[in-house]
This record gives structure tokens, sequence and C-alpha cells, in this order.
């Protein structure tokens, strides 16, 4: 039976830093993204392709705010609604530009993931949308629009908004018959479209969800084998910014979350892929992996890249023994 990889993407890897976010520089980097996908496409897996949209849906908040006098602005969570279907398009064409003509078929689903509305995150803003801004930007963006404005590690000012945990998926039954199909599915774009149920039914809710966050809810209820978290970096570091700085090529379970307790991993970094990865795990996940695009591959299969000559970081389990036989999941 094929296993199925769901592979998160961030939202910063269709705009790169440095980058205006022009379509002809997203295009490019779906494009690139794309390849390390087909690979896995090309040895059996199944894929699941989750993205984030931080830096497109800030832009789209901006864009609906600047033309509020002439149409009307939209609420935060249809902002999420429509960079699902851009971002899902804009994916889409690029895995079919790079795996034609043997590509069954690449489906964009918009997803609606469910929240809990006590949620203690609607209370504490948190999740950065959006440009950077300078301090004086932010405070003067503050106060005519009443944005919740915080510090991005030390390179600027940005709007933070709500980001509750999900609890559930709507489409998860659809998008496993995609799965089923051969399809490719581009699902829960950055984190889904926020909901609360009511009393008359779901209704959205302004937040943005984390897409590791949401992506583990999803790779848990498809059953998938294996987690990847696509970051700009080859692989997690401990003791970041010191002299002692080390990459992890594997670590158990339980190793990564000693670290986590440490303070290894900062909220605003690595904390909450590793614990995206953790929790998939301990709820049944086989694998999970945190590297650049281009080490996707050999980090999953645990091999070395033939091309970068290194390997991403690896979460698993249990770490096998010195001298067991072969070092595959």
């Amino acid at each position: 039976m094929a296993k199925t990889a769901v592979v998160a993407l961030g939202g910063n890897a269709l705009i790169r830093e440095g980058q205006s976010g022009t379509y002809q520089e997203q295009e490019a980097n779906a494009t690139a993204m794309a390849r390390s996908v087909c690979s896995l496409l090309r040895t059996g897996w199944r894929v699941v392709l989750v993205h984030g949209n931080g830096p497109q849906v800030g832009n789209l908040a901006i864009q609906q705010e600047e033309g509020a006098a002439l149409v009307p602005a939209q609420p935060l969570f249809a902002l999420g609604s429509m960079t699902q279907g851009q971002l899902g398009s804009l994916i889409c064409l690029a895995l079919h530009r790079v795996g034609d003509p043997w590509i069954i078929g690449a489906v964009s689903v918009v997803t609606h993931v469910a929240v809990s509305a006590d949620d203690p995150a609607f209370d504490n803003p948190s999740k950065p949308i959006g440009p950077f801004f300078t301090a004086e930007q932010a405070a003067s963006l503050s106060a005519a629009r009443g944005w919740v404005v915080k510090e991005d590690s030390g390179r600027g000012y940005r709007r933070v908004v709500a980001s509750p945990e999900p609890v559930g998926i709507v489409e998860t039954a659809a998008i496993r018959t995609l799965l089923e199909a051969g399809q490719v599915v581009v699902a829960a774009g950055g984190g889904g479209v926020p909901i609360v149920r009511t009393a008359t039914g779901y209704a959205g809710v302004d937040a943005v969800i984390d897409k590791d966050y949401a992506a583990q809810q999803l790779a848990t209820s498809l059953a998938a084998e294996a987690l990847v978290l696509v970051t700009g970096v080859e692989s997690v570091l401990l003791d970041y910014g010191t002299p002692q700085q080390r990459p992890i090529e594997e670590m158990a379970c339980a190793e990564a979350e000693r670290y986590l307790a440490d303070g290894q991993f900062p909220e605003g970094s690595m904390g909450p892929k590793v614990r995206a990865a953790v929790r998939f795990l301990r709820y049944g996940g086989e694998v999970a992996v945190i590297t650049s695009p281009e080490l996707v591959y050999a980090s999953l299969e645990g091999t070395v890249s033939q091309l970068e000559g290194t390997v991403g970081t690896r979460i698993v389990r249990v770490r096998p023994t010195v001298g067991a036989v072969g070092g595959r999941w």
C-alpha cells in the first residue's frame, strides 16, 4: 500500500526574503518546491501539500483596507479562503509543469478547520501576518487601524492576530478520497479557514491557524506515515546563535520534548514545527522531517542527498540502537 506524506510549506517559501511578492516571483518559487514534491511521487509516496499564507494574507488585508472606500472590506477568515484559492492554483499549476505527463492530477481543496471558541489564543494575538514595519510605522498603523503589532525576531514589527489550536478538519474524508484516486492534494492552506461551531452551524472566525499545527492535525486524521515541515534552513539547530551551534540529523520524540522544555526551540522560530512533529508521532505517525525544499526526499528516506551532500532533521518515535540493521523507519 502506498505511503502518505503530508508536506507543509511555509508562506515565506513562496515570497522569499528580499522579494516583493510579485506573481512571477511566487510562480518561480512554487516551481522549485514542486520538484521536491515530484521526487516523492516518483518513489511511490502519496502527497498532501499544506502551505502557509502569512505574507499573502497580510498583504491582502492591506489591500482590503486601502480599498474600503470603494468596495466593502472582507473579514480575515474570508481572506484566508481567498489565499487558499490563489496559492492552491499557483501550486497545482507548478506541479503540472514539473510533473507532466505522468502526474495523474493535482487538486486544491479549500479547507475549513475547526477551533474552540474559548481558545485562550483569542485573548493573546501572536501570529504575525503581512510585511515588516519600523517601530514608527507599526505604532501609526496600530493607532489608525486598531491592529495589535509586535516585534518579530529582531527583523521589525508585524501585525499579529489570534492563532487558536486546530481541533478538527471538515474535509478530511474528501481529501482521503482524492488521495486514494491518485491525486496530489493541496489542502489546509494557511492553516485552513478557521471556524467555530454555533447553534446554527459552523461560522468563520477572525484568526490564522498555524499551518504546521494544521498539517499535523490533517496528517493524524489521514493516518499518514510521514509529516514533512519545509522551512528555509537545512536542519534544526541546537544552541542556535552560540559558538556551540550544531545541526541535528535525527532525534527521538523524548529528546525533542526535552529540548522544547529547555527552551532550545522558541515559539517564534522552530518551536511550532518541533511541537507539531512530536504531536504527530505521539498520535501514531512514523517519522517527521524538518528541512529545506532541496533535502525533503533525502531526509524522508533517511539517506544523504547526492546533490547537496547533506540531510535535514528526522524526528522518530525511538531512535534505533547502535548496531541495528538498516537506518530507515
